[in-house]
Protein backbone atom coordinates (compact mmCIF):
# COMPACT_ATOMS: atom_id res chain seq x y z
CA UNK A 1 0.00 0.00 0.00
CA UNK A 2 2.91 2.33 -0.59
CA UNK A 3 1.53 5.43 -2.34
CA UNK A 4 2.50 9.07 -2.26
CA UNK A 5 0.67 11.88 -0.49
CA UNK A 6 -0.94 13.17 -3.68
CA UNK A 7 -2.37 9.74 -4.52
CA UNK A 8 -3.66 9.38 -0.95
CA UNK A 9 -5.41 12.76 -1.23
CA UNK A 10 -7.06 11.78 -4.51
CA UNK A 11 -8.22 8.44 -3.11
CA UNK A 12 -9.57 10.11 0.03
CA UNK A 13 -11.39 12.69 -2.11
CA UNK A 14 -12.98 9.95 -4.25
CA UNK A 15 -14.16 8.22 -1.06
CA UNK A 16 -15.63 11.43 0.37
CA UNK A 17 -17.33 12.36 -2.91
CA UNK A 18 -18.77 8.86 -3.27
CA UNK A 19 -20.64 9.39 -0.01
CA UNK A 20 -22.49 12.43 -1.38
CA UNK A 21 -22.57 11.87 -5.15
CA UNK A 22 -24.32 9.06 -7.04
CA UNK A 23 -21.17 8.75 -9.20
CA UNK A 24 -17.74 10.40 -9.07
CA UNK A 25 -16.17 11.92 -12.17
CA UNK A 26 -12.88 13.69 -12.81
CA UNK A 27 -14.69 17.01 -13.00
CA UNK A 28 -16.11 16.44 -9.48
CA UNK A 29 -12.63 15.76 -8.13
CA UNK A 30 -11.22 18.83 -9.91
CA UNK A 31 -13.96 21.03 -8.44
CA UNK A 32 -13.51 19.61 -4.93
CA UNK A 33 -9.74 20.05 -4.89
CA UNK A 34 -9.56 23.23 -6.99
CA UNK A 35 -7.33 21.55 -9.58
CA UNK A 36 -7.39 21.64 -13.38
CA UNK A 37 -9.23 18.75 -14.98
CA UNK A 38 -6.06 17.89 -16.94
CA UNK A 39 -4.09 17.43 -13.70
CA UNK A 40 -6.83 15.20 -12.30
CA UNK A 41 -6.86 13.15 -15.53
CA UNK A 42 -3.13 12.43 -15.19
CA UNK A 43 -3.59 11.43 -11.56
CA UNK A 44 -6.53 9.16 -12.43
CA UNK A 45 -4.42 7.46 -15.11
CA UNK A 46 -1.71 6.77 -12.52
CA UNK A 47 -4.22 5.46 -9.97
CA UNK A 48 -5.79 3.27 -12.64
CA UNK A 49 -2.38 1.87 -13.61
CA UNK A 50 -1.71 1.04 -9.93
CA UNK A 51 -5.15 -0.60 -9.82
CA UNK A 52 -6.47 1.66 -7.05
CA UNK A 53 -9.42 2.80 -9.18
CA UNK A 54 -11.48 1.70 -12.14
CA UNK A 55 -13.01 4.09 -14.64
CA UNK A 56 -16.05 3.16 -16.71
CA UNK A 57 -16.44 4.16 -20.35
CA UNK A 58 -18.83 6.88 -19.10
CA UNK A 59 -16.02 8.31 -16.94
CA UNK A 60 -17.37 7.13 -13.60
CA UNK A 61 -14.59 6.51 -11.08
CA UNK A 62 -14.75 3.72 -8.52
CA UNK A 63 -12.28 2.70 -5.83
CA UNK A 64 -10.91 -0.82 -6.06
CA UNK A 65 -10.39 -2.87 -2.90
CA UNK A 66 -6.84 -1.55 -2.51
CA UNK A 67 -7.89 2.03 -3.29
CA UNK A 68 -10.72 1.87 -0.79
CA UNK A 69 -8.41 0.49 1.91
CA UNK A 70 -5.97 3.38 1.44
CA UNK A 71 -8.76 5.97 1.26
CA UNK A 72 -10.45 4.68 4.42
CA UNK A 73 -7.15 4.62 6.31
CA UNK A 74 -6.38 8.24 5.36
CA UNK A 75 -9.96 9.36 6.04
CA UNK A 76 -9.94 7.74 9.49
CA UNK A 77 -6.66 9.46 10.31
CA UNK A 78 -7.98 12.80 9.08
CA UNK A 79 -11.19 12.59 11.09
CA UNK A 80 -9.54 11.40 14.31
CA UNK A 81 -6.63 13.86 14.16
CA UNK A 82 -8.94 16.77 13.35
CA UNK A 83 -11.24 15.87 16.25
CA UNK A 84 -8.30 15.43 18.62
CA UNK A 85 -6.77 18.80 17.71
CA UNK A 86 -10.13 20.57 18.09
CA UNK A 87 -10.55 18.98 21.54
CA UNK A 88 -7.11 20.32 22.43
CA UNK A 89 -8.39 23.81 21.62
CA UNK A 90 -7.15 24.27 18.06
CA UNK A 91 -9.41 26.28 15.75
CA UNK A 92 -11.42 23.75 13.63
CA UNK A 93 -10.17 25.14 10.31
CA UNK A 94 -6.52 25.01 11.41
CA UNK A 95 -7.08 21.55 12.95
CA UNK A 96 -8.41 20.22 9.63
CA UNK A 97 -5.47 21.71 7.70
CA UNK A 98 -2.92 20.31 10.16
CA UNK A 99 -4.63 16.91 10.22
CA UNK A 100 -4.44 16.83 6.43
CA UNK A 101 -0.67 17.17 6.60
CA UNK A 102 -0.22 14.85 9.58
CA UNK A 103 -2.35 12.03 8.18
CA UNK A 104 0.24 11.27 5.50
CA UNK A 105 3.39 11.20 7.60
CA UNK A 106 2.39 9.77 10.96
CA UNK A 107 3.49 6.19 11.55
CA UNK A 108 0.93 3.46 12.07
CA UNK A 109 2.30 2.93 15.59
CA UNK A 110 1.94 6.60 16.57
CA UNK A 111 -1.52 6.86 15.05
CA UNK A 112 -2.71 3.75 16.90
CA UNK A 113 -1.34 5.17 20.17
CA UNK A 114 -3.20 8.46 19.62
CA UNK A 115 -6.33 6.57 18.63
CA UNK A 116 -6.16 4.45 21.78
CA UNK A 117 -5.57 7.53 23.95
CA UNK A 118 -8.36 9.58 22.34
CA UNK A 119 -10.99 6.85 22.55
Amino acid sequence: MNVNESAENYLETILILSKSHPVVRSVDIAEELGFKKSSVSVAMKNLRMKEHITVTKEGFIYLTESGKAIAEMIYERHELLTDWLVRLGVDPEIAAEDACRMEHVISKESFEAIKKHVK
